[in-house]
């Protein structure tokens, strides 16, 4: 009787451990099918992340380019910008410097007096020391004034950059 006691715990404790080993095993299936899931979604989100970055690579390329060509563009046209500005400067130079000085000391006056003194600066600073004394000796006072005082100015402001 004790045999067969013996027999029966033991078969129950063998059916119990195979189920507990199958339970275990379906377990670890299923983790293994979770595993494969997660790995399979992570590449998927890799290869996305991939995709997304090299399309913000070449957008931002491309950008790069056009902002280096939109440069290129202003960088020429300043430079177009600076030889128009000289060239109209040395023709109004060669204008003034034909003239009889009492006519464009007469012309500085008039645009001394609308305001427009720093283009007669530019305008005396461009043209033969001669010329801009005999100019200076038919400007009204004021105005002979305040071109020296700018020209004292600019003399100083040169001689500082050297």
């Amino acid at each position: 009787m004790f045999n067969k006691i013996l027999i029966i715990v033991f078969l129950g404790l063998y059916l119990n451990a195979e189920e507990t080993s199958s339970s275990l095993t379906r377990q670890k299936i299923e983790v293994m099918e979770l595993k494969k899931e997660l790995n399979n979604f992570y590449n998927e989100k890799e290869k996305e992340y991939q995709d997304r970055k090299k399309e913000l690579e070449n957008i931002l390329t491309q950008i790069e380019k056009e902002k280096n060509e939109i440069k290129k563009l202003h960088d020429d046209n300043l430079e177009i910008l600076k030889d128009i500005k000289g060239e109209v400067e040395s023709k109004t130079s060669k204008i003034y410097n034909a003239m009889k000085a009492k006519n464009a000391a007469e012309i500085f006056n008039q645009m001394i007096s609308e305001g427009k003194i720093d283009d007669v600066f530019d305008i005396i600073l461009k043209l033969k020391e001669n010329n801009v004394t005999q100019i200076m000796k038919f400007l009204s006072v004021p105005n002979a004034s305040i071109l020296t005082q700018k020209l004292e100015n600019y003399n100083i402001e040169n001689e500082k950059k050297d």
